[in-house]
């Protein structure tokens, strides 16, 4: 047998067992999350009510969801001009030069640092922080979590968005600026035309990490189990929520937590396909 065909063998094997494991964990979440459903119908994606009392059990989903979603997405507002900047600073204006190399040194550290220590940190100074700004009485909510997140993603996308600009050929620059382009004339005329899908999915992929984050979440938004009234009233997620109950949940709660589990997936599926989709809008 050629090695060509080995190689392909190989290849073709491991794709297979990726799928056999996604397809084993779909499955493994539509069997547990069929008892929630089956009880309460799709009722339970926009019910808001999370009542655990025996006998009189009510879960739905829809505070988690909304915590979720308002979470990310002002995660990702206050992410997109601190890692484009930093990006523009550190592969286009510093480019090669002893400042760039350090800040995407440090860019990367950030990226790779456990969610558990940006929540440590985030407890013990943005709580205080928003405590004495008078944000907030206990220093607990969706604005501070949101923040934490922002600040967990910023370097993901930066150093994402980094090698994507890196990618621009100097041919293209330097015909623009031959022809009288300025600096800034060249970034919007040419480096973000031909890095925009790249760049575009390196925030897509900030969101899909900010959308899963659980415990620097966890430690932060306040875990109550309704829909948040303000950015700085206290929430809960659906990654929060599992992780604050999922160890002590049976029965029809603990279906309750894989459906939210099955949803949270789902949406994750939804972001990155329409990720894909604004990919080849664009590029």
């Amino acid at each position: 047998m050629s090695s060509d065909k080995v190689t392909k063998r190989i290849l073709f094997s491991v794709s297979l067992i990726i799928l056999i494991i996604s397809a084993g964990i779909v499955f493994s979440l539509v069997k547990g999350a069929l008892p929630a459903f089956n009880t309460f119908g799709l009722k339970f994606i926009i019910t808001n009510e999370w009542n655990p009392t025996e006998g009189r059990e009510v879960y739905g989903a829809l505070p988690f969801i909304a915590g979720t979603l308002i979470t990310s997405i002002l995660a990702l507002i206050i992410c997109l001009p601190l890692a484009f900047s930093t990006s523009l600073f550190v592969a286009e204006y510093f480019r090669n030069t002893r400042i760039s190399s350090v800040l995407s040194s440090l860019v990367d550290l950030l990226a790779g640092i456990p969610s558990i220590v940006y929540g440590l940190w985030g407890f013990y100074v943005l709580r205080p922080l928003m405590i004495n700004l008078g944000l907030s009485d206990q220093g607990f909510g969706i604005f501070t979590s949101s923040l934490i997140l922002a600040i967990m993603i910023i370097p993901f996308a930066t150093s994402m968005s980094n090698e994507i600009i890196l990618m621009v050929p100097d041919e293209l620059k330097e015909a623009a600026y031959s022809l009288g382009a300025t600096r800034l004339e060249v970034i919007f005329n040419v480096i973000i035309p031909n890095a925009r899908s790249g760049i575009i999915a390196s925030y897509i992929l900030a969101l899909g990490r900010a959308l899963g984050e659980t415990m620097a979440v966890t430690m932060l938004i306040g875990n109550s189990n309704s829909i948040p009234s303000g950015l700085f009233d206290t929430g809960n997620t659906m990654a929060s929520i599992i992780a604050n109950q999922f160890g002590e949940a049976s029965g029809l709660k603990l279906s309750a937590l894989i459906a939210i589990g099955l949803i949270l997936f789902a949406i994750t599926g939804l972001v990155n396909s329409l990720g894909k989709f604004i990919i080849r809008k664009f590029s």
